[in-house]
């Protein structure tokens, strides 16, 4: 939950620490990043965003833009609060590794030695999504395929498989029906087919939420509880959780949907269960509500190798381990994974436990460097952090469906081209 009383007063928390220029920036080109984004709103097609650019662990430009409540003429403000979605799934696959370092967990474990329910898996062979033909799994799922997303586990709003439109039925879309919560959501996920052997592909999945329910029972507490206690109070990200109270509800920026790039997005708040109600479901990937300044310490923490402002929540080794590629074969996403809904190909882009890894940037065809490790969010938000060059970026806004425009593209090249040391 988000903590009662936590403000960013008057954006000092996200305010620029280092001239651009003295962190190898030319200002002005550093500039074009407010302009070019400013125009998405001007033209209709985001209400507002936030966005943070920091080298070597210090802000060097930071800037609002628009409307976190559109309809209510509200601006975005530094301590805006947004869903970051997907962007949960670092924070949870962080959790994972914490209890690998105490030996609670190790990455071959089964994941059936926690969740009994995943015993047996059975894979996908033929017939309809009611009728299923299926054959056992040739391996177990262990915990190492759900941290890399190469488990066999699916999503419901994939659409690309009949085993998708079962998570539909069964569980729903983007989150589980009312009512379920993340014991109940993932044994029911345990009872759909695979989309192919653990370990064999890659595919975008609940995978996350699986782990977070793993976390749940390795640590004896809600994932809300460990995640609390474990990784957001140490890092001082006190404004990041599952849920918002009533007190803080109007720094909530508004949710926003769309059907058709270039049209003007709908507000939908709804389209998710809102943070502002009660939460059933501890969405360990994808349900966060975070700041620009909380996930920016979240950022530095990793750039630092496990370490920010004297607390070591992980080791050195252990985040190096992170954020290389998993792939076997240390092949990329466009070799390995079947195709989804994505802003760009994946080319020359491999995957850790948490994150894309930029394998050839040439491949990607973006301004970037070897290394550089990220993900995003349904709601068009996306971080990246580049331990070559030592710059992370994160940006904010709430637009679904992600990939509407190549928001975190652009934002590399303008970052990147601003980039004269």
């Amino acid at each position: 939950m988000v903590k009662e009383g936590s403000t960013v007063k008057d954006g000092s928390m996200v305010k620029v620490e280092l001239e651009p220029a003295d962190a190898g920036f030319d200002p002005a080109r550093l500039a074009r990043l407010d302009a070019h984004f400013a125009r998405y709103v001007d033209d209709g097609l985001l209400a507002g965003w936030q966005l943070l650019v920091a080298r070597r662990g210090q802000v060097v430009h930071t800037a609002t833009y628009g409307e976190r409540d559109r309809e209510a003429g509200l601006p975005v403000e530094p301590d805006t609060l947004w869903r970051i979605y997907s962007m949960t799934k670092p924070v949870t696959s962080v959790a994972v590794l914490l209890l690998q370092e105490e030996g609670l967990l190790s990455l071959r474990d089964p994941v059936a030695r926690w969740l009994p329910a995943f015993a047996d898996p059975r894979v996908y062979v033929a017939g309809s999504s009611r009728l299923p033909q299926t054959r056992p799994a040739a391996e177990p799922i262990r915990i190492w395929h759900l941290l890399t997303h190469t488990a066999g586990l699916s999503y419901g709003f994939l659409r690309a498989h009949p085993v998708d439109e079962m998570y539909r039925a069964m569980v729903s879309d983007f989150v589980p029906l009312p009512g379920l919560d993340l014991a109940a959501a993932s044994d029911r996920w345990a009872q759909l087919p695979l989309v192919f052997d653990p370990g064999t592909e890659w595919t975008y999945s609940v995978a996350t939420d699986v782990l977070g329910r793993v976390v749940e029972v390795v640590s004896g507490m809600p994932l809300d509880r460990f995640l609390a206690e474990r990784v957001l109070d140490p890092l001082g990200m006190v404004d990041t959780g599952f849920a918002v109270p009533p007190e803080q509800a109007g720094r909530l920026a508004g949710l926003y949907v769309t059907g058709l790039a270039g049209h003007p997005p709908v507000r939908k708040d709804d389209f998710t269960p809102d943070p502002r109600e009660p939460v059933e479901f501890l969405a360990g990937g994808g349900g966060l509500v975070s700041t620009a300044a909380d996930y920016h310490r979240f950022t530095r923490m990793l750039l630092n190798r496990g370490e920010l402002d004297g607390v070591r929540l992980l080791g050195s080794r252990t985040v190096d381990y992170m954020v290389r590629n998993h792939l076997p074969g240390g092949v990329d996403l466009a070799a390995y994974a079947r195709p989804v809904f994505a802003e760009s190909e994946h080319r020359g882009v491999g995957f850790g436990l948490g994150f894309s890894v930029v394998l050839d940037p040439v491949g990607e065809r973006t301004l970037t460097s070897a290394g550089e490790y990220a993900w995003g969010g349904l709601a068009s938000t996306a971080f990246w952090v580049d331990p070559v060059e030592r710059i992370s970026a994160i940006f904010l806004t709430q637009l679904i469906p992600s990939g509407t425009y190549p928001i975190r593209s652009e934002m590399r090249n303008l970052v990147y081209s601003a980039l004269v040391d």
